[in-house]
């Protein structure tokens, strides 16, 4: 994975209209997102079903900043400062303030649409709500809202505060004055921002989620095993992380997630989720969150189980 930088808080100005930022969800996504927002002198208001879901994000974002201040990327003054924007609550009702909110619930549209029913009715007429979707149209999931005109996806790549780059995915409906204000942000995140448009899975899930897929299937194939096909693409393409601990790491719910969404929504073969894939999410070895996936993390290194 590529490492990016964070932006320090100290002396930062606000983006116009913005000042605090509602992030739903407090999974891995959703506090990268919060301590990007946060270390970039945003106010961040950080909301899950699961209080304990919340602390535990809180106490990762605290080691995580904790991480950057020993390597000398971040002050001892700005980690504290940032951590005091965050706030937490289980009730959506306190993102009644929020200038933006940024959904990063799980990827799935039915849960995202009973969220957007909650939110909707607490946020202002003028506040932006955005999806941290990496598949689902943004055209579709705005029209179940009552603003699809300041709908838009912003998707933040994972870790959040590594990654340089954000998608920024108009819906059919988008405002273009919307779109310029959320690149703005991006930009004042100290992220890259690129325009995709509102296809399934957008340009890196286009592109990277089939190759892991790939990977899959050649492991269903019994062309490679998981080691030899982890080692191959880093040692002879020089990859990162290989694709099938890079496909623990994102999580196998997720990566069937979009692979179905780009089957469903392209209708096209060459997307068909590998069977190993499937079976692998049913039994519930989702990868590094559930200690088990294509390798096993129960021990002190990890183990490839195939």
């Amino acid at each position: 994975m590529l490492n990016g930088h964070t932006p320090q808080a100290k002396g930062q100005i606000m983006l116009p209209g913005i000042k605090t930022v509602g992030v739903i969800g407090a999974g891995q996504m959703g506090q990268g997102i919060a301590h990007v927002c946060a270390s970039a002198g945003f106010n961040v208001k950080m909301v899950d079903i699961s209080q304990d879901a919340l602390d535990k994000a809180q106490a990762t974002i605290g080691k995580n900043m904790d991480r950057l201040v020993s390597r000398g990327r971040l002050s001892d003054a700005d980690r504290n400062t940032a951590l005091k924007r965050i706030m937490t609550n289980v009730d959506v009702a306190s993102l009644e303030s929020c200038e933006l909110v940024i959904e990063s619930a799980t990827e799935n549209e039915a849960v995202k649409k009973q969220i957007f029913a909650q939110v909707c009715p607490v946020l202002s007429k003028e506040a932006i709500l955005a999806s941290n979707t990496s598949s689902i149209s943004i055209t579709r999931l705005g029209a179940q809202t009552d603003r699809p005109s300041r709908f838009i996806g912003v998707h933040f790549m994972n870790p959040a505060p590594l990654m340089e780059l954000i998608e920024i995915i108009r819906g059919i409906a988008t405002a273009p004055d919307v779109f310029d204000h959320i690149r703005a942000f991006a930009v004042k995140l100290g992220k890259t921002p690129v325009s995709a448009e509102d296809f399934p899975a957008f340009i890196v899930n286009r592109i990277l989620l089939p190759m892991i897929n790939e990977a899959v299937y050649t492991l269903y194939e019994g062309v490679g095993s998981v080691d030899a096909i982890d080692t191959a693409m880093k040692l002879g393409a020089h990859h990162p992380m290989g694709p099938l601990e890079l496909a623990d790491f994102i999580g196998l719910d997720t990566c069937l997630a979009i692979m179905q969404v780009l089957h469903e929504g392209l209708a096209d073969s060459k997307y068909r989720p590998c069977p190993l894939l499937v079976k692998y999410v049913e039994a519930g070895w989702l990868g590094r969150k559930s200690g088990r996936g294509f390798y096993d993390y129960s021990g002190e290194k990890p183990i490839p189980t195939r």
